[in-house]
């Protein structure tokens, strides 16, 4: 006998016990659930069941029985019968590539997620689900770090992915929003690795500057730094004619320094949930060795890659050790370590600001740059610029709660 297919739509106040009581229902009929999904809103339940019973007296009960429970629950049902040739059009589109987009601010406007969406609709994508990542916001008290994200899961063909992704960075600048584009794939959900680039990545300063400052050359140095990190002039040049205008400064002054560097929000939050889930972490920075291994050991991060300053008699002076790391050299400390820990390069992360991190963003399974310089986004995979260096988290699909685990 041939059998009828349903999709049985559940709404109204969760309660417990709900699926529990519906599904019974069902296995008195012997019928075959074939798609099942929920989402919750505020204490009010969506369910859907798509489920296959038997044509004739069951197919009628089972409706009836359904009804009667959702009834006596306090619950409406609503049933859409659905024929074989669409549900067989719809087993097709299993096959279809499958994306993630992840919409990221301090707050979320109905704009944004607006904007988003259309483009997503133009594209003929289809949007398989939505969810939130973060905890709801309270409307009377004030959040000292406020922060939002959902992530959407899409699915269809894409032809043109560097256009969808302009789409979506003009849309990110225009609404202050960060969205996040990625490939849904076995990579994604398993990483590894992060690397960090460390002067206002992990911290929220130009150690450099700051040295120079203090060495009285500060205007000489910002200019030669801020000129490196717009890659208008080669980072190794750059590096050697600050490095001959920090000669004669103290060690007592670097030490100085590295005590009070300015850690950048959120990223102790994001180390410590790395480190609780067997991530790899790693430091590196076309800054110092000095300050690269204080952070080191005050986030506890495995690998700290470096400039050595050349130190003779507690002064420097104004030369280095061994080779510059560039953004070449970084980018070979990426594939070095991921080596090393046998990692496959698609599931390392690369977060950096400037055009010297390029090279490791764009080796990095995903490379995202952290309120970055213009030039830098716009040649990154991701990026981040509206909340702190714990928004990679969302990113990679983590929920509030499974780091607040970790708090």
């Amino acid at each position: 006998m041939a059998n009828e297919i349903f999709l049985l739509n559940i709404s109204g106040q969760d309660k417990p016990g709900l699926t529990s009581n519906l599904t019974s229902v069902l296995a008195e009929y012997d019928a075959k659930i074939l798609d099942i999904g929920q989402a919750n809103i505020h204490d009010t339940l969506s369910l859907g069941i798509l489920f296959e019973v038997e044509t004739g007296v069951n197919s009628a009960a089972v409706l009836k029985d359904l009804l009667f429970k959702s009834y006596e629950l306090g619950i409406k049902a609503k049933f859409t019968p659905i024929t074989l040739e669409n549900y067989e059009k719809w087993v097709g589109l299993q096959g279809k590539d499958r994306y993630i987009i992840t919409i990221l601010g301090e707050k979320l406007a109905a704009q944004q997620i607006s904007e988003v969406t259309k483009i997503i609709s133009e594209k003929n994508l289809n949007i398989d689900s939505i969810k939130r990542l973060t905890g709801r916001l309270s409307l009377v008290k004030e959040q000292e770090y406020p922060r939002a994200c959902i992530q959407l899961s899409i699915r269809g063909k894409i032809d043109n992915k560097p256009e969808l992704t302009e789409k979506f960075m003009q849309i990110s600048r225009e609404l202050d929003v960060d969205i996040a584009f990625q490939e849904d794939n076995i990579y994604r959900r398993n990483r590894r690795l992060v690397c960090f680039d460390m002067d206002s990545t992990l911290i929220q300063a130009e150690v450099i500057d700051k040295l120079a400052e203090l060495a009285g050359v500060g205007d000489e140095v910002k200019a030669i730094t801020e000129s490196a990190m717009h890659g208008e002039i080669d980072f190794s040049e750059s590096f050697k004619r600050r490095m001959k205008l920090l000669k004669g400064l103290s060690e007592e002054t670097l030490h100085e320094v590295a005590v009070n560097l300015p850690i950048t929000k959120g990223a102790r939050r994001l180390i410590d949930t790395l480190k609780s889930y067997g991530f790899k972490t790693a430091i590196l920075s076309g800054g110092f060795t000095y300050f690269g291994l204080y952070l080191q050991k005050e986030l506890g991060m495995d690998y700290m890659y470096a400039n050595e300053l050349e130190i003779k008699d507690g002064i420097l002076t104004g030369g280095y050790i061994g080779e510059i790391v560039d953004g070449n050299k970084k980018a070979e400390f990426l594939k070095e370590i991921a080596k090393k820990e046998g990692i496959d390069i698609s599931q390392t992360i690369a977060v950096g600001d400037g055009a010297n991190d390029l090279p490791m963003l764009n080796l990095a399974g995903l490379g995202i740059a952290f309120h970055a310089k213009p030039t830098v986004k716009e040649n990154a995979q991701s990026s981040i610029s509206s909340i702190g260096l714990d928004g990679v988290l969302y990113l990679l699909g983590y929920h509030d709660r499974h780091i607040d685990l970790i708090e």
